[in-house]
């Protein structure tokens, strides 16, 4: 009887292990997946604030090394 309660204490540590550090690896992913899309926000946000500026920048590089800037 004694095999058997050590097996049954053992697995449920076992068990009980596993689950535990699944539940912080879903929280770093959902952490994670909350960075990236503040990241992804902020990027949109600068690219439109700076887009004018961007837009001459790239326009004036392009007519510099000697090639054709498209019309849109």
């Amino acid at each position: 009887m004694n095999r058997a309660a050590a097996y049954l204490v053992t697995l449920y540590t076992a068990v009980g292990d596993r689950f535990e550090n699944r539940k912080d690896r879903g929280a770093t992913a959902v952490e994670y997946g909350l960075m990236v899309g503040l990241i992804a926000v902020v990027i949109i946000i600068a690219v439109t604030a700076l887009g004018g500026q961007l837009r001459t920048l790239f326009t004036s590089v392009t007519t510099g090394i000697g090639g054709t800037v498209p019309t849109t």
